[in-house]
């Protein structure tokens, strides 16, 4: 395994025993974030989901720097990197980490089918833009740190 992925998957509280296959994508996602955490709680949880690597952005040792990642940048957006290493923010990065997701694959497919994600980003990016302004607390989301 190499060194780059055991920070990786130590950052992300993972074994090194993981499949040392590459992730079939990357998540970036604020863990402090109790509406966040939620969601992804709930993908994590699904087939498909052991093929992710699933990173806490809100955590101190989260390896951003290593992807080339701000921590500001990273708390903007939800950010999804591909197995070719091409990053997907917004609803892009929901419609790549869905196309991983059983039960989701269809969606994922259908909203490019119908070329729906590029209003659906714009949607995601005034939700971004709330729940950065808002701030978290036990039931709401944001970062407001």
């Amino acid at each position: 395994m190499s060194e780059f992925r055991s920070k990786a998957l130590a950052a992300a509280g993972l074994a090194e025993s993981v499949d040392a296959a590459a992730p079939a994508a990357t998540v970036f996602y604020d863990g402090a974030c109790p509406l966040c955490r939620r969601e992804i709680a709930h993908y994590r949880r699904l087939r498909g989901a052991e093929r992710v690597l699933w990173i806490d952005i809100a955590r101190a040792d989260a390896p951003l720097a290593t992807y080339g990642l701000s921590r500001e940048l990273a708390m903007a957006r939800l950010h999804v990197r591909d197995t070719a290493g091409h990053w997907q923010t917004g609803a892009f990065g929901f419609a790549e980490l869905w196309s991983h997701l059983s039960g989701y694959r269809w969606l994922a497919r259908a909203l490019s089918l119908l070329r729906l994600l590029p209003l659906l980003d714009r949607v995601y990016a005034s939700f971004a833009r709330w729940r950065l302004r808002r701030g978290c607390d036990e039931r709401t989301c944001g970062s407001g740190r």
